[in-house]
Order: C-alpha cells, then sequence, then structure tokens
C-alpha cells in the first residue's frame, strides 16, 4: 500500500511538473517539427518563415502582458523516426508550452500521445488527417476539413460531372495516405461503386512508371490521389509522358501548394484539387493579401507560398488565444481563451473559424480547384460538409 501511494504520489508529482512548463513572466515557448530539408521542404521552411514573421511582430509590439514568444523548431526531414527525436527534444529539453503548426499526418500522430500526456497542446498542425481532433482531446485543435471529406467530394463531383466511373486510389503508404483511401472507398460505397484498383507508394519514391502503369491497364478514369507535393508532381507528369490523358486525377490540402501548378509548361493543367483557403496570386490578391505578400518577401527575399500563409494564420490564431487568457496564462486558461473564439478571421482573410467546448476543427469548409494555366482556378465553392 505505501509503494501504491508512493508511485501515485511520484505520478501526480511528475504531471503537475509538465502542467505549466514553457511559460514564465517573461516568455511563452512554442515549438514545432516539421520538414526543413526533405521531400515536404518546400512547405515546412515557409510555414516557419510564414509564423516567425507573426511572432516576430508581436514580439517587437511587446508581446501579450509583458510575455514575448521564443519559437523553436526541428527539422524531421519528412520521416517518423525523426519526428520523434525533434518532438522528445522540444517536450523534454527546451520545454515548450504548445506545439503548433507541425507538418505531416504520420508524425504527428506519432509524437501525439507522448506530447499530450505532458499537457502540451497540439495546435493547427500541418495535415488534415481526422485524428488532429477525433477522438476528442481538449488539448487538439485543428484548423480545417479534413483530406477525408475532401477526397469523398472530389470522387463525388468527378463521378457525377464528368461522367467517371472506374475509380482508383494512388497513395502514399503511411497514416495521410490510409486517410485517402478510407474517404474514398466509403465514398464509392456510398454511390455503390467498386474501387477499381490501388497503387502505393514511399514518400521518398521518385520513379512511379510501375504505379501509373498498373492503374492505366486497370482502366482507371479516377486517381485519388493520397499524396504531397512531389508524389503528387511526379506521377502526374508521368501519366501525361505515356500520353494517358483519358483519365482524372484528383488530390487534397496535400497538394495545395503553388510549386504543383506552376510547374513549367503547364505540365499540370487539368489537375483537381481540393483545399480549405484560396491562396492568392499577387496580380489578383486584394489590398491585405499584397501587404503581407510585399512585407514577407522583403523580408525573406523570396515568393510566398500556401505554407508561408499558414504559419503566418498559425500564429497569429495563437496570439489571439494567449492575448483572451490574459495576465493568467497556464494551459487551461489558454483552452478556455480557444473555445471562446468565435468566426474569427485570419489577417489575410481567407477564412473564419470557430471553437467550442465541445468542437475543436475550426472550419469544415473547402474549395475544389483545377489547375489552369498554371494556377489554382476555383471551380466549385465554398463547399461545407
Amino acid at each position: 500500500m505505501k509503494l501504491f501511494f508512493s508511485l501515485l504520489a511520484s505520478l501526480v508529482l511528475s504531471t503537475s511538473a509538465f502542467a505549466d512548463q514553457g511559460i514564465s513572466d517573461t516568455e511563452i515557448l512554442v515549438g514545432m517539427h516539421t520538414d526543413i530539408s526533405g521531400p515536404a521542404s518546400m512547405i515546412g521552411k515557409q510555414s516557419v518563415d510564414g509564423a516567425n514573421m507573426r511572432f516576430e511582430e508581436f514580439n517587437k509590439k511587446g508581446g501579450a502582458y509583458g510575455r514575448t514568444i521564443k519559437f523553436i523548431v526541428e527539422d524531421h526531414q519528412y520521416t517518423v523516426p525523426r519526428a520523434v527525436q525533434a518532438s522528445n527534444k522540444l517536450l523534454r529539453k527546451d520545454k515548450i508550452a504548445f506545439m503548433l503548426g507541425s507538418l505531416g499526418t504520420p508524425m504527428n500522430n506519432a509524437v501525439m500521445t507522448d506530447q499530450l500526456s505532458m499537457n502540451v497542446p497540439n495546435l493547427f498542425p500541418l495535415t488534415a488527417a481526422r485524428s488532429m481532433f477525433d477522438p476528442f482531446h481538449k488539448l487538439k485543435f485543428t484548423s480545417g476539413s479534413t483530406y477525408y471529406d475532401q477526397i469523398r467530394t472530389g470522387v463525388k463531383y468527378l463521378v457525377e460531372n464528368n461522367n467517371r466511373s472506374n475509380v482508383c486510389v494512388l497513395y502514399e503508404d503511411t497514416d495521410f495516405g490510409q486517410e485517402i483511401v478510407d474517404g474514398v472507398k466509403d465514398q464509392l460505397a456510398e454511390m455503390g461503386m467498386p474501387l477499381i484498383e490501388m497503387a502505393s507508394a514511399k514518400p521518398t519514391d521518385t520513379d512511379f512508371t510501375a504505379q501509373i502503369k498498373k492503374l492505366q491497364n486497370a482502366g482507371c478514369d479516377v486517381v485519388a490521389m493520397g499524396t504531397i507535393v512531389r508524389t503528387t508532381i511526379l506521377p502526374f507528369m508521368k501519366s501525361k509522358e505515356i500520353n494517358w490523358t483519358d483519365v482524372d486525377f484528383v488530390s487534397t490540402a496535400a497538394s495545395y501548394y503553388n510549386v504543383v501548378a506552376e510547374q513549367p509548361n503547364g505540365v499540370m493543367n487539368g489537375l483537381y484539387c481540393l483545399n480549405g483557403i484560396v491562396f492568392p496570386y499577387y496580380d489578383t490578391a486584394s489590398p491585405v493579401e499584397k501587404e503581407w505578400w510585399d512585407s514577407f518577401k522583403n523580408k525573406f527575399d523570396y515568393e510566398p507560398n500556401t505554407g508561408a500563409a499558414y504559419g503566418y494564420i498559425f500564429a497569429d490564431l495563437f496570439i489571439e488565444a494567449i492575448e483572451r487568457a490574459g495576465q493568467d496564462l497556464n494551459i487551461d486558461s489558454f483552452v478556455s481563451a480557444m473555445e471562446s473564439i468565435v468566426d474569427y478571421v485570419d489577417p489575410l482573410e481567407t477564412s473564419t473559424v470557430s471553437f467550442s467546448e465541445t468542437s475543436r476543427q475550426g472550419s469544415n469548409v473547402s474549395y475544389f480547384f483545377q489547375v489552369k494555366d498554371e494556377r489554382f482556378e476555383v471551380i466549385s465553392g465554398p463547399i461545407s460538409y
């Protein structure tokens, strides 16, 4: 009995030690594990810069209630083992209070249980997996629509509007890819249609000849893609290289990045994609978007992409919550502040999000795009689920 109570006391002390780590009277420690040098670095690096830009603006104005933000980033190169190492460093060595905008479904899933056990909220990860808010946990907050809902919408649209009947899946063999497989299977079951064929790949694959030939030989006329940036570009290009044109490829938010649409010579024209926000193009941007764009380019000396916008928006939403939490900032007051956010409009005016005591998904809206003239153009939406 004495041993039992001794262990119980140790557990309580251990949990309380983590309760408000990373929050002092002068500083808030925020961490991110993301891809800076791997296959998704064009997303990760820009999201880091976008968040840094907003945090620097905040800090230069004196922060909130005497506290400024220290932002600590670790490179996981889009691999799970490195994500586990990065998260462990951020949680135990750096002792962050909040995890913000971390990239990748498999990476977030791999560290989530440990992170939440240390009372560190997972905020607005750069993944649209359902596991980022379901099952419910008070410390999990995500911002937009899910891959699952997006791919279901894409498949339904193409079957009904493009007279397609042979739906197939090309997916990364990861937790992320499984989201797409689940969504396609459930949508086809609802429509009473079979799944014709599936082909898988690794996130690091660079040759998709076998996968594309397999899907072509199966007679696919829709290919739902559970792929990220590079693994979207390469198989789509391969389909055109072999002159397989009587087929529609549809992807999700994981592919909605300028670099996909802007591949030279219009090679990505025709690709369908869904995403929760409409990223601006400079020549058609609003004054607010242009001002942000100019500030970003002047600061970092390159053009922002969707990742930069996400980083900036997520940092702003985090700042909104800590300002609402007030002087007595701790994890509980932060969570209460997040739950009070209703109809928050991001600083680029791209979307509106709301949270509550029972809802951790800020928005369930998507837009349907097609690449035309090397740009994502909205063809339908906004779509609410």
